[in-house]
């Protein structure tokens, strides 16, 4: 049987996003009376495509506004969508999340609020506390991005330098009723999480998020460190009676996109080895994916060829080099680094709302020759992968790829496609 390794790997990946996007995901979660008025507001890399199923799908009168990433918008006609910068925000982000607050201030009981959410939304939706600047919130993202902090990490200091965020938004929507929709991009599907969690009580603390500065040795400006010390930075808690009308439902995550690959897997003869959310250094979950396949391939352990490893979840680079890179290219290029060229092993890694970091691949391929071709053409993996020059390296190999905006957003998706060999 011929087998195109490069192609099972994309389909399946196209599986995982189709399986996330919103057009497949949303509709069935709105609420059963879709009559009346309803305001809708969004923020996230899928929100202007989850606003497009809310039009389509309501019956009663409909307007509101949603912020998504630059060129990630879609056909909306009766919901503004504004686009923004991420992951760095910028003034655009910072003007829609004003008006955000502004569209739904001064509702009574009887207004309904759809809030449409996704990952970006911490981003995107940047509207910094009192007394704080979009300049100060710009340097913290920037620090944290290259610092090698989690998700969950980033998101409390966000969080907690917000207006919007850490259950600040449902507040300001009482006592209207509000229904949160949500595509979970972080590792556990935590909603406190998710875009930082505008609509939901945050367990954790302005302490919290000082010694995370701490941690990653993080020189913050003196408002920023003046502000958290202040209780008024304190975020919305559990028992807060502006939560009592909020409700929070997860619609599409990780997990479902790692199962719906896993079946395709399985209808083209691969065993699939789901491995799940997953979080830590590129370069270090690499090598421990690396590692099973090697066993795999040398030992038919803990399955045997031909078989499809799966993963998922939110790894972290933390930035040494001047490369261009991005975490699936990390992965990647630290994964061909330790398998250097073993037999029958081929990879995809890549984002699943098509942006690979900041640059404008989804991701890349690895085959067992890429070690080989690179080294001819003058390219180390080890010294590409200490300049963080992810995206070089495969971009030297023709090996990005490309699929535009995808509208979704579940967050890195791997899979490790292993044939049989002669060592097999």
């Amino acid at each position: 049987m011929s087998v195109d390794p490069q192609k099972i790997l994309r389909d399946l990946f196209d599986t995982a996003i189709a399986a996330a996007h919103p057009r497949q995901v949303l509709e069935p979660y709105l609420p059963a009376d879709r009559s009346g008025r309803v305001i809708v507001i969004g923020a996230g890399k899928a929100a202007a495509a989850m606003a497009e199923v809310v039009e389509k799908s309501w019956q009663g009168e409909v307007s509101g506004l949603v912020v998504t990433r630059y060129g990630h918008g879609a056909n909306c006609q009766k919901i503004e969508v504004v686009e923004a910068a991420h992951p760095v925000p910028d003034a655009a982000g910072l003007a829609v999340a004003k008006r955000v607050l502004e569209l739904v201030s001064n509702l009574n009981e009887d207004d309904r609020v759809i809030f449409l959410l996704s990952g970006g939304g911490s981003a995107l939706l940047a509207l910094p506390a009192e007394g704080l600047t979009l300049a100060d919130k710009q340097q913290i993202n920037k620090a944290l991005l290259k610092s090698g902090a989690t998700i969950g990490e980033m998101n409390c200091v966000r969080k907690h330098l917000s207006a919007i965020k850490g259950g600040r938004l449902a507040k300001a929507c009482w006592p209207a009723t509000v229904y949160t929709y949500a595509i979970s991009d972080v590792p556990g599907d935590l909603a406190t999480v998710i875009a930082s969690g505008p609509t939901v009580a945050d367990p954790s603390t302005s302490a919290d998020a000082l010694a995370i500065l701490k941690r990653y040795n993080i020189e913050a400006p003196k408002a920023v460190i003046d502000w958290l010390n202040n209780p008024a930075s304190e975020t919305v808690k559990a028992d807060d009676p502006a939560l009592v009308r909020s409700h929070f439902q997860l619609i599409a995550k990780p997990q479902q996109s790692l199962e719906a690959a896993a079946v395709k897997a399985r209808q083209a003869g691969f065993s699939p080895l789901i491995l799940g959310d997953l979080e830590g250094e590129s370069r270090e979950v690499a090598k421990v994916h690396a590692g099973i396949a090697r066993q795999i391939v040398l030992h038919g352990q803990p399955l045997k060829a031909p078989c499809v490893i799966l993963s998922g979840g939110e790894t972290t680079v933390t930035v040494r080099g001047n490369g261009r890179g991005g975490r699936n290219a990390e992965f990647l290029l630290s994964l061909t680094e330790s398998l250097k060229g073993l037999p029958g092993v081929y990879a995809l890694a890549g984002d699943t709302d098509g942006i690979d970091g900041s640059e404008e691949n989804a991701g890349a391929f690895m085959t067992p020759a890429s070690y080989a071709r690179a080294e001819a053409l003058g390219l180390s993996a080890s010294d590409e992968l200490d300049n963080n020059n992810g995206y070089g390296y495969f971009a030297a190999l023709d090996a990005l790829i490309v699929t535009e905006p995808t509208r979704t957003n579940v967050n890195d998706f791997r899979a490790i496609l292993i044939l049989e060999t002669a060592q097999s």
